[in-house]
C-alpha cells in the first residue's frame, strides 16, 4: 500500500557529515553535465578519482543533478556516495538527503550508528568532528509518520529490509522521498529526499565533537562555526 502524499514546507532541517570533506568542490561551479565531461577530460582525472570525488554520479540521470550553486557537490554526495548496504531508505546504489528536524534528533542519530561502528571494530575512545547543515524543504513527501499498521516495520530499528524495499518502489514510481518518525529519539522526525534538487537553501553551520569514552554514547560540544 502506497503511504499518504503530504504538503512539507520546512526550514532549517538538520543534516551532520563528518568536517573532513570540504564544503565545497566541483559540481559547485559546473554549469552543465557538458561543462563536467570537459573538465574531467581536460584535467586527465582517473577512473579512481572520479569514483573517489563524483561516486556514482552517473547513474543519477542528468536532469536530477544539482551544479553550479553553492554547496551543490554536499548535495550530490549524498546521493552519489551511499554507504554499504544503503541506508534506511535507501539502497547501496543510490543514496538520499536525510536530515532531522531538530539538532537533537540529527545528533542521536550521529551517535548511534557511530557508536556501533566503533563497537564492531572494539574502539572505545575516539573523537569525530561533524559540521552541521541546514536545508529547507517545499514539496510533497510520502509519510509513514502516522498509526497505519504497517509503518512501524518501516521503523525497525535493527532491519531496513522493509522500508528499503518500499523506498525501491516509491523512487521506481517518482516519489519526492520519505517522512518518517526518528527511531533513535521517538520524538523527532526525519526526511529522506530522493530527489537532489529538491534539497535548496543549504548552509553550513557549526562543527561539533563527538567524544566516545568508554561507553556506547559520545558527549557532544559544539566547537564553533562552520569555516
Amino acid at each position: 500500500m502506497t503511504p499518504p502524499l503530504t504538503a512539507v514546507r520546512v526550514t532549517n532541517t538538520h543534516r551532520l557529515i563528518p568536517s573532513r570533506y570540504p564544503p565545497v568542490g566541483i559540481l559547485d561551479v559546473v554549469a552543465s553535465p557538458e561543462d563536467l565531461d570537459l573538465i574531467i577530460e581536460l584535467e586527465g582525472w582517473t577512473n579512481d578519482r572520479i569514483s573517489a570525488e563524483l561516486g556514482v554520479l552517473k547513474l543519477i540521470p542528468p536532469d536530477e543533478w544539482v551544479l553550479g550553486r553553492p554547496h551543490a557537490t554536499i548535495v550530490m554526495a549524498a546521493f552519489c556516495h551511499p554507504r554499504p548496504g544503503g541506508g534506511r531508505f535507501n539502497s547501496e546504489d543510490r543514496g538520499a538527503w536525510y536530515a532531522a528536524f531538530s539538532l537533537e534528533a540529527a545528533h542521536a542519530e550521529v551517535a548511534y550508528h557511530r557508536g556501533r561502528e566503533l563497537e564492531e571494530i572494539g574502539v572505545t575512545d575516539a573523537r569525530l568532528t561533524l559540521r552541521e547543515y541546514l536545508a529547507d524543504f517545499d514539496a510533497k513527501f510520502h509519510d509513514v509518520r502516522g498509526a497505519d499498521p504497517t509503518n512501524p516495520r518501516l521503523h525497525d530499528p535493527d532491519s531496513y529490509l522493509a522500508s528499503q524495499a518500499l523506498a525501491a518502489d516509491l523512487l521506481a514510481a517518482g516519489s519526492n522521498g520519505v517522512l518518517y518518525r526518528n527511531v533513535r529519539r521517538p520524538a523527532g522526525e526525519c526526511i529522506a529526499c530522493f530527489r537532489p534538487p529538491l534539497v535548496f537553501n543549504v548552509r553550513p553551520t557549526a562543527h561539533y565533537e563527538y567524544a566516545w569514552s568508554g561507553g556506547p554514547a559520545p558527549e557532544i560540544r559544539q566547537l564553533g562555526g562552520a569555516a
